[in-house]
């Protein structure tokens, strides 16, 4: 019937409910071909304000009454109409036929014979309604290929062909930028989408036909090139291809490098930098960020990198450098003014500092995250940052809690120390008194006895020669 869209429509159904049926699929290809064949794309098709939609109205009336005398037309008038019917365009149908032209002029030339289309054959049709059914199959046919692909449709197809194989025509400027420019636009748009698939098959599509272009009429292709292998990158980062996602930014960074094109190169440093960090490569990482830091712009960008960097530090429990690099993205985000990434950097500082068993800091870092997060009406980060903040909490009450401890403990030590220390020089400067009086009385005494206390000790030792020991006399 030539409704191509309705066949559409109802191919897409069949699809959606047996999609492994080859059949759907084949028709959704032909149908949607048949439209682009009649209709082509938007950039070809010149829409005019001109006169009125009196015509359709007029085409459809015509085509109700075509169908209504075909449906009343008997069939013993086949023979009728065919005769009189006026013959087609002979160039039109010779294009729509193509190699069935012959066929369809020989069976005309047969059905000039008189004598032929006469006889019958075996099973008792005549000769005359063989031919006749075969001229209107062709002409069913003929009307078809012409809805399917109007003969404006095949003249502008050979346009193009034509076009495509005259390698000695220079493409315009204009023309040339329009089509990088909307097929850039269409990669980002399905990136974006959530067609990381389609973004790649695109990107590669025009690479491959940029490349065979020449640099006359591309002034900066290989900046182009560049930039389509990181959009294939950033694909395939999306698809999860990490490997082959890294080996398209390293030819972007190749590519800026020997083009010397610094915002090139800062933006392949980038990527490769976003790679290594989702493989847990964070060394790798870092290097490839702190190379990348002199090229930063904007205070935006640096937010963007120290922190990435601080992040990459915290995973590898380098929680000094992590603090530094979150000090640094936190300072630049309050440059630029950015509500959204001072949280994200206050974040990263309280996490080194918890790391470093600052808890107070962390607590006061946590606390100003959360009053960001309540100023941009971020639920999910509230939730994440209380939860932190209360770890943060129960553990700085513990630090506090064993400070005390150890405080009580050495002062409580330190007061026994004086104590017995006290003690001691106390007693020992008391018997250091009682010594020295113990000796001037000894020494008293003697200057009051004099040389008395002489003569008394001659006569004990006198006496002391006349005393026997005891026991003297007894065996050993």
């Amino acid at each position: 019937m030539g409704d191509f869209e309705f066949a559409l429509v109802y191919y897409h159904r069949g699809h959606k409910l047996r999609p492994e049926l080859q059949k759907f699929r084949l028709g959704i290809q032909k149908a949607q071909e048949a439209i682009d064949n009649s209709v082509g794309s938007p950039s070809s098709v010149k829409l005019e304000n001109k006169g009125d939609l009196c015509f359709l109205s007029r085409q459809a009336e015509n085509k109700k009454v075509k169908q209504k005398l075909q449906g009343k037309a008997p069939k013993k008038d086949q023979k009728q109409q065919s005769k009189v019917e006026p013959s087609r365009n002979e160039k039109t149908e010779r294009q729509l036929l193509g190699e069935l032209y012959v066929d369809k002029a020989y069976l005309e030339k047969l059905l000039k014979d008189e004598d032929l289309i006469k006889s019958s054959t075996k099973h008792g049709m005549t000769v005359e309604d063989l031919i006749l059914g075969g001229i209107n199959y062709l002409d069913t046919r003929t009307e078809f290929w012409q809805q399917q692909k109007p003969i404006y449709a095949r003249v502008r197809d050979r346009k193009l062909m034509q076009q495509r194989w005259l390698p000695e025509r220079k493409r315009k400027p204009s023309e040339v930028a329009r089509y990088i420019l909307k097929s850039m636009e269409e990669i980002d748009m399905l990136l974006t989408s959530s067609c990381p698939e389609g973004s790649y098959k695109k990107a590669e599509h025009v690479l491959k036909t940029i490349k065979g272009w020449s640099d006359d009429e591309i002034p900066n292709k290989n900046e182009l090139i560049g930039n389509l292998y990181s959009c294939i990158g950033n694909a395939q980062i999306e698809m999860g291809q990490m490997g082959a996602a890294l080996q398209s930014h390293k030819m972007d960074l190749e590519i800026a490098r020997e083009n010397d094109l610094p915002d090139a190169v800062s933006r392949a440093l980038d990527n490769i930098g976003r790679v290594y960090a989702r493989i847990g490569k964070f060394q790798q990482a870092i290097d490839t960020w702190e190379e990348k830091i002199p090229l930063a712009k904007t205070s935006l960008e640096k937010t963007w990198l120290f922190h990435e960097i601080g992040r990459c530090y915290l995973e590898l429990d380098e929680a000094t450098e992590a603090q530094g690099y979150g000090e640094k993205s936190l300072q630049s985000a309050e440059e630029e003014g950015d509500v959204e990434w001072q949280l994200n950097a206050s974040v990263l500082v309280a996490q080194a500092q918890v790391k470093l068993q600052d808890f107070q800091s962390a607590v006061m870092n946590f606390e100003k995250a959360l009053e960001k997060a309540k100023l941009i009406h971020n639920d999910a980060a509230q939730q994440a940052i209380i939860i932190a903040l209360d770890d943060a909490n129960k553990d700085f009450i513990e630090e506090l809690k064993a400070e005390q401890r150890t405080e009580r403990i050495e002062s409580l030590r330190d007061y026994d120390y004086d104590d017995e220390y006290q003690e001691g020089e106390e007693a020992e400067d008391q018997k250091e008194r009682e010594e020295n009086k113990q000796e001037e009385i000894e020494k008293e005494e003697n200057e009051r006895n004099g040389r008395g206390g002489g003569e008394e000790e001659e006569r004990e030792g006198e006496k002391g020669e006349d005393y026997a020991e005891p026991h003297q006399d007894l065996p050993e």
